[in-house]
């Protein structure tokens, strides 16, 4: 009997860690989805820079917003109801972006689909420390690197299909599918919860902790441009056409 509880402790744990390597992969390929995206946003509104950047601090503020309140939420709600939630919001915020051309509903929805990459980002790192305390092994970076190879996969991707002539409406509708398969996949053993119940939802950073978290703004600010500008850069300056700038995000 004690063997067979372990044994069905195991497949739970190892489930577990297989559905939060589903999150962190959901969490780069939906966004760096948006990168290939942006020249064609300026091009069907007709921005300069300057206004896309104005538009783009939509996103970032969004982001930023949600990340704090994530924790608490998931803390509260669990980490599966957040992840689904934030996803199922990217889904729709996608098709959005590569088709509107109303500048109030476009401020929205890049705020809206900002806070949603906070969302999913936070929840899925809560999850992954949650997983890794309870595995007693070191698991982090390869969650991460799921990340890295997920936004590979859809910068790459998206770009692959605009290349062939396919419209971004329909280009995102593909990653919609992709990402709603793959969240399918993962939603089942993604926890219930969030932190502990004898820890706070939501602590003030100090010492260390505010240092490596003003370190991980920086890294995200830097990521973050890369994200919003990589495309755009290579189409204005370096002549690139904008079905191929997508891969500028994910070389």
């Amino acid at each position: 009997m004690t063997s067979f509880s372990t044994a069905a402790q195991d497949a739970k744990a190892g489930a577990e860690q297989s559905s939060t390597r589903i999150a962190f992969f959901i969490a780069g390929f939906s966004v760096a989805s948006w990168a290939p995206l942006v020249p064609y946003v300026k091009q069907r509104m007709g921005l300069d820079e300057g206004t896309l950047g104005l538009l783009l601090l939509c996103l970032g503020v969004g982001s930023i917003l949600s990340m704090p309140l994530a924790g608490a939420l998931a803390a509260r709600f669990g980490c599966r109801r957040l992840l689904v939630c934030s996803t199922l919001l990217i889904c729709l915020c996608l098709p959005l972006l590569a088709t509107i051309s109303s500048l109030p509903l476009l401020i929205a929805t890049l705020f809206v689909f900002g806070a949603s990459m906070g969302g999913v980002d936070c929840t899925a790192n809560v999850q992954a420390v949650i997983v890794e305390r309870n595995s007693g092994k070191t698991m982090m970076s390869g969650f991460h690197g799921l990340f890295s190879l997920g936004g590979i996969v859809g910068a790459a991707g998206v770009a692959g299909l605009l290349s062939l002539g396919i419209s971004p409406f329909y280009s995102m509708l593909v990653v919609v599918v992709l990402t709603l398969m793959a969240l399918a996949k993962a939603a089942p053993n993604l926890l219930p919860y969030g932190s502990p119940s004898d820890g706070p939802a939501f602590a003030v950073p100090r010492g260390v902790v505010l240092f490596i978290g003003l370190l991980c703004f920086t890294v995200f600010l830097a990521e973050g441009a890369m994200l919003d500008w990589s495309a755009v850069f290579l189409t204005s300056l370096r002549g690139v056409e904008a079905s191929y700038a997508g891969l500028g995000y994910a070389v």
